[in-house]
C-alpha cells in the first residue's frame, strides 16, 4: 500500500500533468485567436491577445514594442471589407511549457491568403517563433516573430518565385531593427529553432 507522502506525490504530479494539459490548450485557443481576428482586421482584438510589454516582428518589417505600439502596427493594415481576402490559418504547433513559471515557447506555420479584388491575389507561408507568458491569470503573446518563407502572385505559384518582401509598413515605424536579415523564396531562408529536439 502507498504511503501518505507517495499517494500526495502522485496527486501533484496529476495536478501539474493536468495544468499541463489545460495550458496547451489555452495557447492554441490563443494562437488561434489571433489567427481569427487578423483573418478579419479585428486589429483591436488581435492586439488585445499581446502583453502589455509584448513585441511583434513580421516580414522582416522590425519589432513593434508593446501593446499599444502593436495596436499601432496592425491599425496601418488594410482595412477588412468587401472583395478583401486576409485569411492566416494557424497550423502545426510545437509548444514547449513551463506552467510553473507561467512561461511558454511556441513554433507555428501559417498559411496565407491574401487578396483584393480587381488588385492582386497572392499566397504565403510564414514560420512563426513566439514565446508567451501568463499576465492576470490568463496566456498572453509575450512575442510574436512572422518570418516569412514565401509570397506569391496565385496565379503564378512559387515555382516562378516569389515577391519581395515589403520592409516597412506606411505610417509606422519600427521600434527596434529586424532580428536578422533574410529574404523569402526563392531564397531558402530557415527560421531559428527555440528548441534542439522535443
Amino acid at each position: 500500500m502507498a504511503s501518505n507522502e507517495e499517494l500526495l506525490a502522485r496527486i501533484e504530479a496529476l495536478e501539474a500533468r493536468a495544468q499541463g494539459a489545460e495550458d496547451y490548450r489555452d495557447l492554441v485557443n490563443l494562437q488561434g485567436a489571433y489567427g481569427y481576428y487578423v483573418d478579419k482586421g479585428l486589429w483591436d482584438k488581435a492586439a488585445d491577445l499581446f502583453a502589455q510589454d509584448g513585441t511583434l516582428e513580421i516580414a522582416g518589417r522590425g519589432v513593434y514594442v508593446g501593446q499599444d505600439r502593436v495596436r499601432e502596427y496592425l491599425k496601418c493594415l488594410p482595412e477588412y471589407q468587401d472583395g478583401t481576402i486576409f485569411n492566416h490559418m494557424q497550423l502545426q504547433p510545437v509548444l514547449h511549457i513551463d506552467s510553473q513559471a507561467g512561461t511558454a515557447k511556441g513554433r507555428w506555420r501559417t498559411l496565407m491568403m491574401v487578396g483584393f479584388i480587381g488588385r492582386e491575389g497572392r499566397w504565403g507561408e510564414a514560420t512563426y517563433e513566439n514565446s508567451y507568458v501568463r499576465e492576470d491569470g490568463k496566456w498572453r503573446i509575450a512575442s510574436l516573430h512572422g518570418i516569412i518563407n514565401f509570397y506569391c502572385e496565385y496565379d503564378e505559384g512559387w515555382h516562378r518565385g516569389g515577391v519581395p518582401l515589403l520592409r516597412s509598413t506606411e505610417g509606422v515605424e519600427p521600434d527596434n531593427p529586424i532580428s536578422f536579415e533574410y529574404e523569402a523564396h526563392p531564397t531558402a531562408v530557415i527560421a531559428p529553432f527555440h528548441y534542439d529536439e522535443v
